[in-house]
């Protein structure tokens, strides 16, 4: 994840939108074809979630030039924020994530597949979390690379993992698979949403590998029903 700021931005020609382990299945590395994703509605994910207890020593800032305003929130078995998203396109060179793509590009990201490769965001639905920091360490709170997340946004839950880290005082990130599943523009120039996206980050949990999609997917219909029933 790279810093975003209308300055970079508008310098570079582009312009911010304004407004547990399970085995892996075959084939699972394909990108999603659905952003209703698992058995557990949005709606009753997202009544889990309507008030916060605050679990981070302070905000976050949803880009560079916003004031911090983003708790960290703690429930029973996750830990949830609502924010922006903006489009990670780290990782492997594809065709929508290269340098010539995404101002922004770096051809790493901090957690990897099996294989040793980066992670591939144009076709691995994965979302950013800031680096631990004195605001909050994300390794503290049980989560891990390679995590399971429900990202929801527009009445839509799309599954992802935990694949990448920010600076220490953004939140609000996801991949360029993750957009385009949840229908967000994946632009990773010019794309993204400014607001309205929840994600709910499931404590100890871990796909494996992490690169298997279908395999986030069964392990994340899973944990939110236990969600639901534990909150």
């Amino acid at each position: 994840m790279r810093l975003r700021t209308l300055t970079l931005a508008a310098a570079s020609g582009a312009a911010l939108l304004a407004a547990g382990v399970l085995p892996a299945n075959a084939s699972g590395t394909s990108a999603p074809h659905s952003a209703q994703e698992g058995s557990v509605s949005a709606a009753d994910l997202l009544a889990k979630v309507t008030s916060c207890s605050q679990i981070s020593n302070g905000k976050y800032k949803t880009d560079d030039e916003t004031s911090a305003t983003i708790p960290v929130c703690g429930k029973n078995g996750a830990v949830f924020w609502k924010a922006d998203m903006d489009i990670d396109c780290d990782g492997q060179r594809t065709t929508n994530c290269n340098e010539n793509r995404d101002p922004w590009y770096q051809d790493d990201t901090a957690f990897h597949q099996s294989d040793g490769k980066p992670l591939k965001a144009e076709s691995l639905p994965y979302v950013v979390v800031p680096s631990s920091s004195s605001i909050w360490n994300y390794s503290g709170a049980g989560i891990k690379g390679g995590g399971v997340v429900a990202v929801i946004y527009n009445n839509k839950v799309e599954y992802a993992v935990v694949g990448d880290t920010g600076p220490t005082k953004i939140i609000g990130e996801a991949s360029y698979a993750t957009a385009k599943a949840l229908g967000i523009d994946p632009d990773p120039a010019t794309g993204g949403v400014d607001s309205g996206v929840t994600y709910i980050l499931f404590k100890n949990s871990k796909v494996s590998p992490i690169e298997s999609h279908s395999a986030a997917v069964s392990l994340g219909d899973q944990l939110a029903k236990q969600f639901l029933a534990n909150n």
